[in-house]
């Protein structure tokens, strides 16, 4: 039985973590690998799941592979977990997906970023309200990829059905001045990651996504707790330590201009050494390169004696 909306927005006060697809040699999805993903990060203590998200490879994925990916999740857990499906694309292929995720049972559907060239924003509320009407769990706009007013923002809180909105946008002063126009029962969930949990939790976020995290959940609980207790200090120390391979993520890698190319990879390389499955990449895609794996490796090593000397 999938959660209540009250239920779904507690969950959301908390860490979500992405749910990477485990490829095999022959580009299928190994369910078996990612059950136990889910099952270890739900024993380590991770209770809110992001199935089918960016960080899934969404994009790369069929809509059965989606809905089967989603299924996977739901069947794994227990039900006090709460698992959110990416959804997006044309209303009619939304509207479909959203359909299929709710027969398998899934906890709410995190709306993609739009990802039109072209889009008006009040145009954009229609599609929300649009998929909204559709849906029987509850909606988690992903605000990413462009910038919109606070205008927007305050009227995609008061689309029935949304019950919390995943704020990707490097500009906390806009987040600040949407959190006080929008309705007082959304919440705000940072989905930049662990390095603006400080900034974008004294504009009114009251949870975040993993990005180190991701594979080392210790991580992201000790720093929801530090938060919580409004103990800054400890905070920006379990930031910081998740800086150098955040940034690593952000870089183009090699034979490539484009930021970012190595945020999967890297999550992918982190899941191995932190002991999960982690599985192949699929294009536009790279894996990472020899010299990339090194870095990785030490990245991740320098995490591991930093989580050693800083977590308490």
């Amino acid at each position: 039985m999938p959660l209540s909306a009250s239920r779904v927005q507690e969950h959301l006060r908390g860490v979500a973590v992405g749910l990477l697809t485990p490829f095999d040699e022959d580009g299928e999805i190994n369910h078996d690998e990612l059950a136990e993903n889910v099952r270890d990060l739900y024993d380590e203590g991770i209770h809110t799941f992001l199935a089918t998200a960016n960080i899934s490879e969404y994009h790369s994925l069929s809509h059965g592979e989606r809905v089967d990916s989603a299924e996977t999740a739901v069947e794994a857990l227990p039900d006090d977990a709460c698992v959110l499906a990416g959804v997006g694309g044309s209303g009619r292929s939304a509207r479909k997906l959203l359909t299929a995720y709710d027969d398998v049972g899934v906890d709410a559907h995190m709306v993609m970023p739009l990802d039109h060239t072209y889009v008006h924003e009040m145009a954009a509320i229609e599609y929300y309200r649009d998929l909204a009407d559709t849906a029987v769990a509850p909606l988690v706009p992903y605000a990413r990829g462009f910038d919109p007013s606070v205008t927007f923002l305050a009227a995609l809180t008061r689309v029935d059905g949304v019950v919390g909105i995943k704020y990707a946008i490097e500009d906390p002063v806009t987040l600040g001045e949407a959190v006080a126009a929008g309705a007082d029962d959304v919440v705000w969930v940072n989905g930049l990651a662990e390095p603006y949990a400080v900034s974008l939790w004294a504009e009114g976020v009251e949870g975040f996504s993993a990005g180190v995290s991701n594979f080392r959940p210790e991580i992201g609980l000790e720093l929801l707790d530090a938060l919580r207790g409004e103990d800054w200090e400890y905070a920006r120390e379990l930031r910081d330590i998740c800086l150098p391979y955040q940034r690593f993520r952000d870089e183009t890698g090699s034979e490539n201009t484009i930021p970012g190319a190595l945020s999967v990879p890297a999550v992918k390389k982190g899941l191995e050494l932190a002991g999960f499955n982690a599985g192949a990449v699929r294009p536009p895609i790279r894996s990472l390169s020899q010299a990339d794996e090194r870095r990785a490796e030490e990245l991740y090593n320098q995490l591991d004696d930093d989580v050693a000397r800083v977590v308490r």
